[in-house]
C-alpha cells in the first residue's frame, strides 16, 4: 500500500510540474515574462468594430481566431490603439469593457501589448474631428491617466498618438511643438499613473527631419523608447539597404542629443502581398507587390533590421488584410487574409520567429 500512496504522490509531484510549464513555461514565470525579449511585433486593428471598419472585429470569435493565429506565428507584441472616443465617448464617462476583453485575451497567449493612446474624442477635439489635437491638453491627459491606470499590471508600454509629423493624422502640423508639449504633459501623468511604465512617442513616419523635431522641442526627457515607422517597396532592387541604413542614421541623431543609452522600436514596416487576380489601385509607393514579394521583403526586413544593436523590436504592418478600408494595396498588408487564410508572409515570419529562439535569443 504504501508503495502505491508513494507512485501515486510521484505521478501528482510530476503532473503538477508538467501543468506549470504548460501554463507558464516554468515555475514562477508567466507566457508574457517568457516572452518578453521576442522582437517580432504586428500592428492589429483588434478594437474595429465600427461601420468606418466593416466590423472588422464584431465579435469574440473573430478576435480569437486573430489572436490564436498571432501566437502560430511567433507573435510577441501587438500595437493596438485604445481610441479615446471608444473610451471616453462623454467626459468622465468611462467604458473599459471593450479593450479588457482585448487585453485578457492577448494576455491569455502570453503576447505583450503596445498601447496607443488616441485620437482626439469628438467632444473634446480642437476642430471637431478625430486627426487635430485636443482643445485642452488637460483632457487628453486625464484620459491618458485614467487608461494607464486601469491596465496598470497588464500593459506596461503605451505609445503617445501615432504619427504625430503626419497631416493625416495630426493637424494642422508645426514640425512637432504642441504635439511635444502634450507628450510631455502625459508623460508626467503617466509615470504618476504606473510608475513601472514605459513611454514611446508616437511612431514618426516622416524621417530624420522629425525625429530632430522630436529633440529640438526638448521632448528628450519625455520618451523611454524612440518610435519610428518607414516604408519602402520590395519592387525597388535598393529597397533593402535603405531599410538597414534607416536606425543607423536615427541612432546618430540620439547620440548627437545625449540619448544613445535608449532603445529604438520600429513600430510599423510593411507592403501589400496582393494574391494573383486581385484588381485593386496600387499602394501610395507605387505597383503593388505580389504575395511572394511581401513574403520576400519581411525575410529581408527581420534578418537585416534584426542585426542593428539598437533596435529592440519590429512590428508587421498588418497582421490581417482590411476589407474595403483603403480601397488599395494597403488593404493587403496582412500576413493573414481577410478570412484568416495563411498567406506566404505568415510562414516567413514564423521561420524567422523560430530561426530566431532556436539561437537562444528569447533568453537573453
Amino acid at each position: 500500500m504504501n508503495k502505491i500512496m508513494r507512485f501515486l504522490a510521484l505521478a501528482l509531484l510530476i503532473f503538477g510540474f508538467f501543468l506549470i510549464d504548460l501554463r507558464t513555461g516554468q515555475a514562477g514565470e508567466t507566457l508574457e515574462e517568457k516572452n518578453i525579449a521576442n522582437p517580432f511585433g504586428v500592428l492589429e486593428f483588434l478594437h474595429w468594430n465600427h461601420a468606418w471598419n466593416n466590423y472588422k472585429y464584431s465579435c469574440n470569435l473573430e478576435l480569437e481566431k486573430a489572436i490564436f493565429l498571432m501566437q502560430e506565428a511567433g507573435v510577441g507584441w501587438v500595437r493596438v490603439d485604445f481610441l479615446w472616443e471608444d473610451i471616453e465617448s462623454q467626459e468622465e464617462k468611462f467604458d473599459f469593457s471593450k479593450y479588457d476583453c482585448i487585453v485578457d485575451l492577448l494576455h491569455q497567449k502570453g503576447i505583450h501589448i503596445l498601447g496607443i493612446l488616441d485620437y482626439s474624442a469628438n467632444w473634446a477635439s480642437a476642430c471637431g474631428e478625430w486627426n487635430c489635437p485636443p482643445k485642452d491638453n488637460k483632457l487628453f491627459v486625464n484620459y491618458a491617466s485614467r487608461v494607464i491606470e486601469h491596465f496598470k499590471g497588464r500593459v506596461k508600454y503605451w505609445e503617445l498618438w501615432n504619427e504625430p509629423d503626419s497631416s493625416t493624422y495630426w493637424k494642422p502640423q508645426d514640425s512637432l511643438k504642441s504635439y511635444c508639449l502634450l507628450l510631455k504633459e502625459v508623460y508626467l501623468a503617466a509615470k504618476k499613473a504606473d510608475p513601472q511604465c514605459f513611454i514611446l512617442n508616437g511612431g514618426l513616419a516622416n524621417g530624420l527631419s522629425s525625429i530632430n523635431h522630436l529633440y529640438d522641442n526638448g521632448a528628450k526627457d519625455y520618451f523611454d523608447i524612440l518610435n519610428i515607422h518607414f516604408f519602402q517597396t520590395p519592387i525597388n532592387p535598393g529597397a533593402i539597404k535603405a531599410v538597414a541604413s534607416y536606425p543607423r542614421l536615427a541612432y546618430k541623431i540620439m547620440q548627437r542629443n545625449g540619448d544613445g543609452a535608449k532603445k529604438i522600436w520600429i513600430t510599423e514596416i510593411g507592403c501589400p502581398g496582393v494574391k494573383r487576380g486581385i484588381k485593386t489601385d496600387n499602394w501610395w509607393m507605387g505597383k503593388n507587390p505580389s504575395e511572394a514579394q511581401q513574403a520576400r521583403w519581411l525575410k529581408d526586413v527581420y534578418t537585416e533590421l534584426l542585426k542593428h544593436p539598437q533596435v529592440e523590436k519590429i512590428f508587421w504592418a498588418f497582421f490581417r488584410d482590411t476589407k474595403d478600408h483603403w480601397s488599395n494595396g494597403v488593404d493587403y498588408f496582412g500576413l493573414v487574409r481577410w478570412d484568416y487564410s495563411r498567406k506566404a508572409a505568415f510562414r516567413i515570419y514564423q521561420e524567422c520567429f523560430k530561426k530566431w529562439k532556436a539561437a537562444g535569443l528569447d533568453r537573453k
